[in-house]
């Protein structure tokens, strides 16, 4: 804009290696300033608005736009201009060089973008970030105070020995979109998927306990609403339902790098962890899809059903049990 160049705005789109988002567009206006991201879905509801950058620099300006390849074809990133009037030689001659300089650092951000999100999909967010900074040996790691959630399928043995293993595989990949999405859309983070099982907190921190309950609770809400829409589609499909129990409970656990001095995996340990996961084994001999220990149901207002106190397998001092109301 300084050499006169009659910007409008720009935008820059880069491949997205992420399970959901095929790419990432961040859209530039020269009039204010101002730039704002937006994220192409890997299956665009509307194909006709798959290009984000093109329908976006088309409205501005002249409507006329340039659009430069960043690097290599295969990095997927693109550079586009639109202008207020259309551009001169001279003029698209230099943005096709800002697009030339531009590939060296773009080409290291998006490696480490890269590397960010395949350690998130599969390590999980706190995860993913220890092993960026560095945490790559065996410590004792961080004390985590939160709310745990405990969930975990009913009759999965029997499942996977009666029905396909693509059959089997669907079924846990519903099942687990149910239960995490639940969990991530009230602010918590699943940090182990155990078999047919999901670990998950709801750290306190900015939260205070009851924050962090009540989020965890809503959680569960949500879960079984979705778990109940999905066994209904079953039903219709003659497939037999999926049935589940959850456990919540309070108190504190230690994650951090456990392992051989060559593989690590983040784990969580500690008495909490183990009393959430016994107290999930109660759900079906008490009839209950979700159960509550003492020290959680101490920090909610919900209404609640008392079932009075139970001997965990391996716990020392019985837990006293509370019910969600069905």
């Amino acid at each position: 804009m300084a050499d006169g160049v009659p910007l409008a705005g720009g935008a820059l789109t880069q491949a997205a290696p992420h399970p959901l988002i095929e790419r990432r567009t961040w859209l530039w206006r020269a009039d204010t300033g101002r730039v704002i991201e937006a994220l192409g879905l890997a299956k665009p509801a509307d194909p006709e608005h798959a290009d984000i950058a093109g329908n976006w620099l088309t409205g501005l300006g002249s409507g006329l736009v340039q659009e430069d390849i960043v690097g290599s074809p295969a990095n997927g990133a693109v550079l586009g201009w639109t202008s207020t009037r259309p551009f001169s030689g001279f003029e698209s001659e230099l943005l096709r060089e800002v697009a030339r300089f531009a590939a060296a650092p773009l080409a290291l951000l998006a490696a480490r973008s890269t590397l960010a999100a395949l350690l998130t999909a599969y390590l999980g967010r706190r995860s993913a970030a220890q092993v960026l900074a560095g945490r790559l040996r065996r410590e004792p790691g961080e004390t985590i105070k939160a709310a745990l959630l405990f969930a975990d399928l009913r009759g999965f043995t029997e499942l996977s020995e009666s029905t396909e293993p693509k059959e089997v595989i669907a079924a846990l990949d519903a099942w687990f979109d149910r239960i995490a999405g639940a969990v991530h859309a009230f602010g918590g983070e699943v940090l182990k998927f155990i078999g047919d099982g999901v670990l998950a907190i709801f750290p306190m921190g900015e939260r205070d306990a009851a924050a962090a309950c009540e989020a965890a609770l809503r959680a569960v809400v949500a879960a079984r609403a979705g778990m109940d829409h999905l066994n209904r589609a079953r039903a219709a499909q003659a497939v037999p339902p999926l049935l589940f129990g959850t456990a919540l409970h309070l108190g504190e656990m230690l994650w951090g790098n456990i392992g051989t001095a060559d593989r690590l995996d983040f784990t969580a340990i500690g008495p909490a962890v183990n009393l959430v996961s016994r107290l999930e084994g109660l759900c079906r001999p008490l009839g209950h899809t979700a159960l509550l220990s003492g020290a959680f149901a101490a920090e909610t207002t919900q209404p609640l059903t008392a079932l009075g106190q139970h001997t965990l397998r391996g716990i020392a001092s019985p837990c006293t049990v509370f019910a969600l109301k069905e």
